[in-house]
């Protein structure tokens, strides 16, 4: 199970209320890693979040008995950080939502088994966006026997090739 989860990006504000609206919940400043920072809130039976930090912030180990802290770095704009979230909001809102932040947004269906909403935050983080039918058939798919299933069928159809 997911607790929560970090992102960066331009403008932390902006984003953590983008992924609050399509959860249904609450956006709010989150100083205590770095300052600029904000934090989406679901509002589930979870308490799930998504910490928004200013675009280059790296988590630091702290020497002894002290929490990490953040700091803004220099590697870049691209990252391989990206989730899936749901959202109770139709595919005709969340691609509403994505024009009107000037976001691109495009439906994949994954592997032949699920399908997203493929929404890129600031144009460079995606997050996969859940509609509840997609979740269903997410759910209905992304078992561990479901997964080791598509591995053999793969296998399978490599060997035969």
């Amino acid at each position: 199970m997911l607790f929560h989860l970090s992102i960066d990006a331009d403008d932390p504000r902006l984003v953590a209320e983008v992924i609050a609206e399509l959860w249904g919940g609450t956006a709010t400043p989150f100083p205590p890693v770095i300052a600029g920072s904000w934090v989406a809130f679901a509002g589930d039976d979870r308490n799930t979040t998504v910490e928004v930090y200013p675009r280059g912030t790296e988590l630091i180990a702290a020497e002894g008995d002290a929490d990490a802290f953040g700091r803004i770095g220099d590697h870049g704009g691209a990252s391989s950080t990206h989730f899936a979230m749901a959202t109770d909001k139709s595919v005709e809102q969340v691609v509403a939502i994505a024009a009107r932040e000037g976001w691109p947004v495009k439906y994949r269906k994954r592997g032949g088994a699920f399908g997203v909403l493929e929404l890129w935050v600031e144009g460079n983080r995606m997050v996969e966006i859940l509609t509840p039918e997609m979740q269903a058939e997410y759910r209905a798919t992304m078992t561990v026997a479901g997964w080791q299933a598509m591995l053999a069928a793969m296998a399978e159809q490599a060997l035969a090739q």
